[in-house]
C-alpha cells in the first residue's frame, strides 16, 4: 500500500509537469491511498481513504507474540551488551519466531496476514518458511524492525515458543562473513561459558544469491549475522525466475 502526503501549496505555487502545471506537490512513501481530488478556488485538496491494516496490538491471534515482545526486547539487550555489541550501529534485517505445533504457525501467519503482507513463502531443510512485511514496524530495543520471519515447526524442539532471534545484515563478501561478525564482538564475550556459535548456510529451493549465517546464542536469545538482506535475496530469486 502506498501512504501519500499531501503539501497544500496557494494557487502561485506550481510545480511544472509534462502536461501543466499542478498547485499541489504529493509525495508517496509507504502507507495509505490517495482517492480523490476536489478543486476549491485557492487550493486543490485531495481526499484519502485510509486503508491502514491494524497494528500488531490490534491482532487477537498475535496478542501472546506482543506479550512476549518485552521479554525478548530485555534478554536482546542484556545479551548484545554482554558481547558489547552496539545493537543500534546495525540494520536489524528481520525478526523470527519459534513454535511447536502447525496450528500455532497457522494462528500466527492468519494474524500477519491482516497486519502485514506476505512477501515470500519458501521450503528450506523440508519446512515452509513465511516472511511478512509489517504495516507498523516493531521497536526492539533500539531496533525498529517491519520484516517477520515464520518458520513452520521441524523436528527440533526450542526451549520458548515466542520470538526467538534477529538477524542483522553485514554487506560484503560471503566468504568474509564469520570474520567481519567475530570482530565485532568482544574476545572476552567469546570465551564465556554458554556462549555458541554456529555457521551455516541456508537455502531456499529457488535461491541464487548465497547468504550465509553466522548464529551467536546464550540458549536463551540468538543473534545473527548475514551477507544480504532477505528482501534482496527474494528479488534475486524473482530475478532468475
Amino acid at each position: 500500500m502506498m501512504r501519500v502526503y499531501i503539501i497544500l501549496a496557494p494557487r502561485r505555487q506550481y510545480r511544472r509537469t509534462p502536461e501543466g502545471e499542478e498547485s499541489v506537490i504529493l509525495r508517496r512513501v509507504s502507507g495509505n491511498r490517495m482517492k480523490g481530488c476536489v478543486n476549491y478556488p485557492t487550493l486543490k485538496i485531495c481526499k484519502l481513504k485510509r486503508d491502514r491494516m491494524p497494528a500488531m496490538n490490534q491482532v487477537p491471534e498475535l496478542q501472546d507474540l506482543v506479550e512476549d515482545l518485552p521479554r525478548f526486547a530485555s534478554v536482546l539487550t542484556a545479551f548484545a551488551a554482554k558481547l558489547q555489541l552496539s545493537l543500534g550501529e546495525f540494520h536489524a534485517d528481520h525478526i523470527s519466531v519459534r513454535c511447536h505445533q502447525n496450528t500455532t504457525a497457522d494462528r500466527w501467519r492468519s494474524g500477519l496476514e491482516k497486519c502485514g503482507q506476505l512477501l515470500n513463502e519458501t521450503l528450506i531443510n523440508g519446512r515452509t518458511i513465511c516472511l511478512f512485511t509489517l504495516n507498523e514496524p516493531l521497536v526492539v530495543g533500539p531496533l525498529s524492525i517491519d520484516l517477520v520471519e515464520l518458520p513452520y515447526p521441524g523436528d527440533k524442539r526450542y526451549p520458548h515458543e515466542g520470538w526467538e532471534h534477529i538477524e542483522i545484515v553485514l554487506p560484503g563478501a560471503e566468504d568474509e562473513l564469520s570474520a567481519r561478525a567475530l570482530a565485532l564482538i568482544a574476545d572476552e564475550a567469546l570465551l564465556t561459558p554458554g556462549i555458541k556459535l554456529k555457521q551455516s548456510a541456508p537455502k531456499g529451493e529457488n535461491e541464487r544469491l548465497p547468504n550465509p549465517t553466522l548464529a551467536i546464542t546464550d540458549g536463551s536469545v540468538t543473534i545473527k549475522f548475514h551477507p544480504h538482506s532477505l528482501r534482496d535475496i527474494v528479488a534475486s530469486e524473482k530475478a532468475e525466475g
